[in-house]
């Protein structure tokens, strides 16, 4: 009996779950076709209405036919046949494959005819384009609407209070819509008292940014809130009464907040989702976070003013945390005890941990071993040290780890090679030391990113691997700079046909690049094998994307420069050995380029006047060449170009009147030319020039006044060596930026302005806001080149003129400067008693003036001073003998000043010794003066052969400027090639030696 009971209850179990499978079957069969019941013809008629009021480029509703509506795109009906859902969003409008997704959206008007539609519950409009019109009244007697997205629909005007009329919403998002308005409230939300999801995003809220938390805290359902970029400004310090303990979800972020966190965030115990990035936030990182055990996002990046540590007590106990963003804050101290907490979970949930650009240090934790569900683990930008821990080996599920400009150094641990989930592998910019081989890319089967620049050009890291390794990675990104990679060119790149960003520089490569590497058929975006010693002629057959960059600049490539791909921006050439002209046709060729540095090779002829065509040139560098020839005058055509740099060629004639059209020019290099004529008005409509440099050239004519009323943004002018005559403009004291003032070596006259005195550029700390520029400057009694650090520099130079009056004592106002040449002019009077204030000067050279009196006491306390030079002028009076002077030994320091007298000038002159007295007998005397005959012959011979070899060589050095300045560039850089080419060596025999080891084990 038992059993027959039991079998009936099956039988009906079995027929009661049949009858629901086959009604669930019919109900999915009519949502999906609408095949059992026919559309509502009043309601299709609706339908056709509304699509006569759309624009429809692409054609989307033309399928908009036949009698079942309910099968139309877009439209879903209830068993009835009644329209329930109309989903019309623009599905290509994320899609980054479509490069015009409005080709895809829909517009126009929307139709009252919806108002037949009256069990419409769901409408969705997103990411078309309504150009902007007002939301239609009608919308709002929509009273069955549940769900209503307009997101990205372009509407405008305000955000309409009718749809608080909508009381049946659940879903209301309006994100990116109506933001053209900025008198947007939200009274009306306290009627809808259904809603669970509220997206107001980049909606202007200002209006309404004292009373948001009231207005939202009305609708105690709600579960997401996203508010980002509303401009609330306002975020409530205290909230009496909660009434949003539903929330899941809250975005506040980019509303520019200015407050600490409030602790009523905190009564949201429900919270998952908490987005507060890109505000104003400061202070501590709460210990209330503790207590928000189901969060797993969240989000507290770009505040900038977040601060304080980490630790078990605020973040580190939050089990359930999914992803954590500080980055871009000012977070201290180190992480041990915040990741320690965080790795004591029974299962630490955390897969994305984003700790980069903040102040934190200390070593790297073992503890980071334990977080090992991480995926992408980011440090960059911080302060830490040491090595990578062993532990990182325990992450097998890491994907992405960035350590990037910290202060690490040390060896690379070959655990790294066991991280097979591994994808971006980013610790640039750190001074790792040692040798990686390998054993540290074993299992890195995934890798497409590998980065090891290192931060200094001091070679410390090898790659160490054998000519016939298969790497087990295709990369699509690799830089590796400063690791001795060389001497051969890599053959591991061999099966690296994948790569798009190629930078292998400073890496001690010698030698030809071999022919398979240009059959890997790369077509890149960068290809940068800089700072090495490759040889041969600069390859052709290269293949970019658009928009791509090569820099082969300082190897050794010679033979003709060649025309390279159509798609290339950026071409660096410099400092190679290439001959030849440039191609007259490049700018017809390479119609792409913003970007052309040439300068230091053996280019010579013309410039071409097809660069002319290149209207996207942003930097045109091609100094240190031999070009000669006139500068074309064909900058018409290239209004974004802001550097060109032309200096130290053969050029001629004067300066072409279109350079005056390119009002984009910051930085204009045409010194050590032959270029001649005045300085062209045309140049005063480059009003945002910062860099003028004209000199070692033959320009004549006055200073133009102009130049200190239309170029205001002015930190360089250098006009020294030319034939500039007349008087100094008073109006260059208006240049209140200016650094470093040349004017030396011309045919100056009249008096020093003494408005000099309050150039400001001149009167502060040195301008520590680095800009790229290039100058030789005269200081220390020397020319130097300054190729990186011309920003650091303070220093005006007035030298060989014939200036005259007196030294202005306003120039002891410029308490930043730090090199003043005044000499051989005709200056008379004293030097200035309150010169001690320049406390900064390390250059001060009044030699050949005519300047008299004591050296003023207060130059004693000048501890910068290491260069001096006082020579003939009339100055008398005892020598000061304390700090700075007490190094100043060499008497032509104060030679040709008579009334000068201290320690540092010697009181005796040659012969004045005591004689010996002579014991010896007469023929030893006889004897002597033979020697001494012999001795005189052989000094008279040695002495002549010195002066022959000197002059000979180092003679037109001394005499000529330009080819003393290009002799000791040719050593300085030969010195790097050398020390490159010693480290290779060194690293070859030290990888020698290492294969040796196992052998003799």
């Amino acid at each position: 009996m038992a059993d027959t009971s039991a079998s009936v209850w099956c039988f009906s179990l079995i027929l009661i779950l049949s009858s629901e499978f086959f009604h669930l079957q019919t109900v999915k069969l009519g949502s999906s076709q609408s095949q059992n019941f026919s559309c509502n013809p009043k309601e299709r008629k609706a339908l056709l209405n509304f699509k006569e009021g759309l624009t429809d480029p692409s054609g989307r509703l033309s399928f908009w036919q036949g009698k079942d509506c309910c099968s139309w795109a877009g439209v879903r009906c209830s068993e009835l046949g009644h329209v329930t859902k109309l989903k019309l969003p623009n599905l290509n409008s994320s899609n980054p494959d479509v490069l015009n997704s409005m080709a895809y959206a829909l517009g126009g008007e929307i139709n009252p005819s919806l108002l037949e539609l009256k069990y419409l519950k769901h409408l969705d409009l997103s990411f078309n384009d309504f150009g902007g019109v007002p939301l239609p009244n009608f919308i709002g007697s929509l009273k069955t609407l549940r769900y209503l997205n307009l997101s990205g629909a372009s509407f405008g005007r305000s955000l309409p209070s009718f749809l608080g009329n909508l009381t049946s919403l659940r879903y209301l998002d309006l994100n990116s819509c109506f933001g053209d308005s900025n008198k947007n409230d939200l009274q009306w939300l306290s009627t809808l008292s259904h809603l669970k999801h509220l997206n107001l995003g980049s909606v202007d809220l200002s209006m309404a940014s004292t009373h948001w938390l009231q207005a939202v805290n009305m609708l105690p359902p709600l579960k997401e809130l996203y508010l980002p970029a509303c401009g609330l400004s306002i975020l409530p310090s205290s909230l009496p009464l909660v009434n949003l303990s539903s929330l899941v979800v809250l975005d506040l972020s980019n509303n520019g907040f200015d407050s600490s966190i409030p602790s009523w965030l905190f009564n949201m115990s429900g919270l998952e989702y908490l987005d507060l990035n890109s505000n104003d936030l400061r202070g501590e990182v709460p210990d209330g976070f503790a207590d928000m055990n189901f969060l797993r996002y969240l989000d507290l990046s770009k505040n900038s003013f977040i601060e304080g540590k980490l630790s078990r007590r605020n973040l580190g106990s939050l089990c359930n945390l999914q992803v954590l963003d500080l980055s871009f804050n000012k977070i201290t101290g180190d992480i041990g005890d915040f990741t320690s907490g965080l790795s004591r979970c029974n299962n630490c949930s955390l897969e994305s941990l984003h700790l980069g650009y903040n102040q934190l240090g200390g070593f790297l934790p073992d503890s980071l071993g334990g977080l090992r569900n991480l995926k992408n683990l980011l440090l960059m930008r911080n302060s830490f040290v040491g090595s990578i821990p062993e532990s990182i080996s325990n992450l097998s599920s890491l994907e992405s780890l960035d350590l990037s400009d910290n202060g690490m150094k040390g060896a690379i641990p070959r655990s790294l090679g066991q991280l097979s989930s591994l994808v971006s592998l980013e610790i640039k910019r750190n001074q790792w030391e040692g040798v990686i081989t390998e054993a540290h890319f074993s299992n890195l089967t995934h890798l497409k990113d590998l980065s090891i620049a290192q931060i200094s050009s001091n070679i410390t890291l090898i790659l160490n691997v054998t000519t016939n390794w298969i790497p087990p990675f295709k990369l699509e990104y690799i830089e590796l700079k400063s690791c001795l990679v060389g001497p051969e060119f890599p053959a591991w790149l061999k099966n690296q046909n994948e790569l798009h960003y190629l930078a292998v520089w400073n890496a001690g490569i010698i030698g030809n690049i071999p022919d398979w590497f240009w059959k890997l058929d790369l077509v890149l975006d960068v290809l940068n094998f800089s700072y090495n010693q490759l040889t041969g002629t600069v390859p052709n057959p290269l293949k970019f994307k658009p928009q791509g960059a090569v820099l082969l600049n300082n190897n050794n490539f010679t033979g003709a420069l060649p025309i390279l791909s159509s798609n290339l921006s950026s071409c660096r050439l410099d400092h190679n050995m290439i001959s030849g002209s440039i191609p007259h046709d490049i700018g017809e060729k390479m119609t792409m380029l913003t970007d052309i540095d040439l300068s230091s090779n053996f280019l010579n002829g013309t410039l071409p006047s097809s660069i002319g065509n290149l209207s996207s040139l942003n930097t045109f560098a091609i100094s240190d060449n031999q070009l000669s020839g006139k500068i074309p005058d064909i900058w018409n055509n290239t209004p974004y170009l802001w550097v060109i740099d032309l200096s130290n060629n053969s050029l001629s004639g004067s300066i072409p009147d279109s350079l005056g059209s390119l009002t984009a020019l910051k930085f204009l290099r045409l010194s050590r030319n032959n270029l001649s004529g005045e300085i062209l008005p045309t140049l005063q409509n480059c009003i945002s020039i910062k860099n003028l440099d004209v000199g070692d050239n033959m320009f004549s004519g006055n200073i133009p006044a102009w130049i200190g009323e239309t170029m205001p943004s002015l930190l360089v002018l250098n006009l020294q060596s030319n034939l500039f005559t007349g008087g100094i403009p008073k109006q260059l004291c208006n240049l209140s930026l200016l650094h470093i003032l040349d004017l030396g070596e011309n045919n100056l006259s009249g008096s020093i302005p003494h408005c000099i005195g309050s150039m400001s550029g001149f009167s502060s700390i040195v301008n520590t806001t680095r800009y790229d520029a290039q100058l030789w400057i005269e200081t220390k009694g020397k020319d130097i080149f300054y190729e990186t650090s011309l920003y650091l520099v303070n220093s005006i130079n007035l030298a060989s003129n014939n200036l005259v009056g007196d030294f202005p004592e306003e120039l002891t106002n410029l308490s930043g400067l730090g090199t003043l040449n005044l000499s051989m002019n005709h200056l008379t009077g004293k030097i200035p008693s309150g010169i001690g204030r320049l406390q900064l000067l390390e250059t001060l050279d009044l030699s050949k003036n005519q300047l008299s009196g004591m050296i003023p006491p207060s130059m004693v306390s000048m501890t910068s001073l290491n260069y001096l030079n006082l020579s003939f002028n009339n100055l008398s009076g005892k020598i000061p003998t304390a700090n700075q002077f007490l190094t100043f030994t060499d008497p032509s320091i104060f030679e040709g000043n008579n009334g000068l007298f201290g320690p540092q000038i010697s009181s005796k002159c040659l012969g004045d010794h005591d004689k010996p007295s002579n014991s010896a007998g007469s023929g030893d005397e006889d004897n002597k003066n033979g020697d001494d005959d012999q001795m005189l012959w052989f000094c008279l011979g040695v002495g002549s052969g010195f002066a022959v070899g000197f002059w000979g060589v180092c003679g037109p050095l001394i005499v000529n400027k330009s080819w003393r300045r290009v002799y000791f560039k040719f050593l300085y850089v030969t010195k790097e090639k050398r020390k490159v080419f010693v480290s290779s060596k060194l690293a070859g025999l030290r990888r020698s030696m290492n294969k040796k080891e196992p052998q003799a084990n």
